[in-house]
């Protein structure tokens, strides 16, 4: 490139879902997402790294060069749509983006850095640690620590390249109380230090809040959630702030994992019930017994089988009965987001009406 070209810039506009724009400047040679960022625009990202599709927006007009992504983050489905990953994309010409997300969810400023003290980790399964920690003042100088409930934080260990991100299962605060549900993978660096190292008392650096995986306001339409995993935890944040305001949107939890002693947050669960009158809770467990291959545990009442299966049954039941559909959020593996996904417009429900987000994707 000659030294003429060197200083060519594209214009990029991103259109959110409510109708607004955020517009930058982009080279060829650089990607959108570090071109916004540059710009302190800060558009809903978290990996950088084209493996989570958490910076997804749809190419209306222009030409963009797509760098490899991971299929789980950019489907065939939505880059037949015009998906591209803002982390992994460069522009060709001036560029007319729509995002799938409203413009509150894009920052003008860095994402707050606090730091964040361990007040407690308890083990809720064999793979599962509740991880509590209190944040420090804020650039204010308050408190509390206010998000969206779906929305996430990301950990580093001082001293360390050790970050990850996990979402947030409490509800906002004045007390800068923050409680994670955290899966130990195997080999995971951030799961053996918070499993053999962190103790309470200790510190890390929360970055955040992020993440465009909200509840969205569409009147009275019911609400269902899915939850796989150490997916419950932006599912619990949601269905704790429904109960907090009283939301009156009938809302149905299916949480499914793989044994019974890995179903966490069960009384927390039946507080839920409690506080937010119709919540049904449905259970599902893809082998009841005690370890793959084991035989069936009688203890085991709830349901046997896919996750999914349930929420198939589920669908159809409701469109059998003349029952409006629900909006579905759903939180796990990209697999099972996949398969939520297809079940529900088979069933008939329009696809922007599941709203989802991947977890357990990267070595934690």
């Amino acid at each position: 490139m000659n030294g003429a070209n060197a200083t060519v810039e594209f214009g990029v506009t991103l259109k959110t879902r409510d109708g607004r724009s955020v517009a930058f400047a982009c080279g060829p040679e650089e990607r959108m997402l570090d071109a916004a960022e540059r710009q302190d625009l800060y558009p809903p990202a978290q990996c950088g790294e084209g493996s989570c599709g958490a910076c997804l927006a749809y190419v209306v007009s222009g030409e963009v060069e797509r760098e490899p992504s991971g299929p789980s983050a950019l489907p065939d489905r939505e880059r037949a749509k015009g998906g591209v990953l803002l982390c992994r994309c460069r522009p060709l010409s001036d560029v007319e983006l729509s995002a799938p997300y409203d413009a509150a969810m894009i920052r003008f400023e860095p994402e707050p850095e606090r730091d964040a003290v361990i007040e407690a980790i308890e083990v809720l399964s064999a793979p599962m640690r509740r991880l509590v920690l209190r944040l420090g003042p804020g650039r204010d100088g308050g408190t509390g620590v206010d998000f969206e409930p779906g929305q996430y934080l990301e950990l580093t260990v001082p001293g360390t390249d050790l970050t990850r991100a996990y979402s947030i299962a409490s509800t906002p605060n004045w007390d800068g109380r923050v409680e994670l549900l955290i899966r130990l993978q195997p080999g995971g660096r951030f799961g053996t230090w918070l499993n053999e190292t962190a103790a309470p008392g200790m510190r890390l650096v929360a970055r955040g809040p992020r993440g465009a995986f909200v509840l969205r306001d569409r009147g009275l339409d019911p609400r269902w959630f899915v939850a796989g995993g150490s997916g419950l935890a932006p599912v619990l944040s949601m269905l704790r702030r429904m109960a907090e305001w009283g939301d009156p949107q009938p809302a149905r939890l299916f949480y499914g994992t793989w044994r019974p002693d890995e179903q966490v947050c069960q009384d927390e669960l039946t507080t839920l019930q409690s506080s937010l009158p119709g919540l049904e809770i449905v259970r599902t467990v893809a082998n009841p017994g005690t370890e793959p291959g084991a035989e069936p545990n009688p203890s085991w009442a709830a349901g046997t089988g896919s996750v999914v299966n349930a929420l198939s049954a589920s669908l159809e039941a409701a469109s059998r009965q003349g029952e409006p559909l629900p909006d579905i959020y759903v939180c796990g593996s990209s697999g099972m987001v996949e398969a939520i996904r297809a079940a529900a417009v088979k069933a008939g429900l329009p696809e922007d009406r599941v709203f989802h987000e991947q977890c357990g994707g990267a070595v934690g």
